[in-house]
């Protein structure tokens, strides 16, 4: 079967289709013909080598919900895995009891059981969802038995229509839905109304109770295209957490990155490449998006990042006061440090490590290795040397603060780079790298606690 006869183009799916095949009851489903009759047992493998049978094991007696996919998609399958990922999250520990998700590749001859094996562990896939490949006949008289096959449309990018078959074999109700709609309705729809209802939430409100909706098109549009995969301040999800990305990527990148990461990517733009490969070849999908929604995107995050600014500290100014009370006063002159390096600048350095010099001195002789590294650090007159010298600077304050048990302030974090095998401090936690600067800004990672740097 080819990659472009599993399914037409996404842009077509905005709407729910339903598909009814029997009463919903389970007197009916079992009378029915909708059970070992209808659907094909053919032999699949998953993910982890193991053998099993479509009807017998995957389909008797479960709820599931089916998609076909190919590791190789760049459009709608990431998205559609994604998303299906976030429902698996909002079911929570009904997956793999009495809930279960089937992704079967359309593509057996390049995704073998490892690289689907390494393709769930990107999307971080759980218990209860299992990712198939057989042989082409018997995964194209599965997805024509279930409704999921559709004529080759040469029109769409990569043959592929997001579409998702959710059942349960028991009462025989079945349905074809989007696989990129809300996951919370997707996760709604599985884990309550297929199984009669029998697991109710029990907070309900009345409609009347809700409170009056205000639509931002940009967190809209965000939500809807982007928050599988992405977030903004709450963390790295499949791909990177976009809190001041517009202040670390051009905007005319961005939106070049947004509207076309596929062929970005093919030309070897190096940021694209190193996205790429930070986040384990996780193919960002071209979404297909206009530019007017590109743009309403991108200033979506703008306003986030402007918001997320004007709520943080200020940034500290010459001789302002450490990050907290009981800081170590050198903290604040050492982060200006961090943050020229990590601009490729070396304005106001030369003082920062003057005032550290001091602070140190004041420290008694504990923090001698600091004032010797400050000391050293005055000495550095271009960028290469400026950097060498913070790492020993870095290491000395870090070695010093966790010796000795004294804070380095509320809002530093300890960051890593494994490209240059060297730690820092930083405000926040969004990576500033200061030994590779603007080139490798993101590369690095945040980690728990002072290290132990005698080991």
């Amino acid at each position: 079967m080819s990659l472009t006869s599993g399914r037409r183009v996404l842009c077509a799916i905005a709407a729910v289709a339903t598909l009814w095949l029997t009463a919903a009851t389970p007197a009916a489903a079992q009378n029915s013909r909708w059970g070992a009759n209808y659907f094909p047992n053919v032999t699949l493998t998953t993910q982890d080598g193991a053998t099993v049978h479509f009807y017998d094991d995957l389909i008797k007696g479960k709820i599931v919900a089916i998609n076909l996919i190919y590791t190789t998609c760049k459009y709608a399958c990431p998205l559609e895995t994604a998303r299906l990922a976030q429902v698996q999250s909002v079911l929570g520990d009904r997956m793999g009891r009495d809930v279960f998700f089937y992704s079967i590749t359309i593509d057996p001859e390049h995704d073998t059981p490892a690289v689907l094996k390494d393709y769930a562990a990107k999307f971080h896939a759980g218990p209860g969802w299992l990712f198939l490949t057989g042989k082409p006949a018997d995964i194209d008289l599965i997805s024509k038995k279930i409704g999921l096959y559709s004529a080759p449309n040469p029109e769409s990018p990569d043959g592929h229509t997001p579409n998702l078959l959710i059942g349960n074999e028991v009462t025989g109700q079945w349905m074809r839905n989007s696989g990129v709609d809300n996951p919370k309705f997707l996760a709604r729809t599985i884990g309550d109304w297929l199984n009669s209802w029998q697991n109710p939430r029990k907070d309900l409100k009345s409609y009347a109770d809700a409170p009056a909706m205000t639509l931002d098109r940009g967190e809209y549009t965000f939500k809807n295209h982007c928050a599988a995969c992405h977030t903004v301040g709450k963390g790295t999800l499949i791909g990177p957490d976009l809190a001041g990305v517009t202040a670390t990527r051009d905007r005319g990148w961005l939106a070049k990155f947004i509207y076309a990461p596929d062929k970005l990517l093919a030309d070897g733009d190096p940021i694209a490449r190193e996205l790429f490969a930070k986040y384990k070849n996780v193919r960002m999908p071209n979404l297909a998006l206009s530019s007017e929604d590109v743009g309403i995107l991108v200033d979506y995050l703008v306003k986030q990042d402007a918001a997320r600014s004007s709520a943080a500290p200020s940034p500290a100014k010459p001789g302002a006061p450490a990050p907290s009370s009981d800081a170590i006063s050198l903290i604040e002159p050492y982060l200006r440090v961090q943050e020229a390096l990590s601009a490729d600048a070396l304005t106001g350095i030369q003082n920062a490590a003057r005032t550290i010099t001091a602070e140190a001195t004041k420290l008694g002789p504990g923090a001698a290795s600091i004032r010797s590294a400050a000391n050293e650090f005055q000495q550095s007159g271009d960028l290469t040397s400026a950097r060498a010298a913070f790492a020993k600077l870095g290491d000395a304050i870090i070695t010093y603060a966790r010796t000795s048990n004294a804070s380095v302030g509320a809002n530093v974090s300890v960051a890593y780079c494994p490209m240059a095998r060297k730690y820092w401090l930083q405000r926040g936690t969004t990576i500033r790298n200061p030994y590779y600067g603007k080139a490798m800004l993101e590369c690095g990672r945040i980690t728990s606690g002072l290290p132990d740097l005698s080991k």
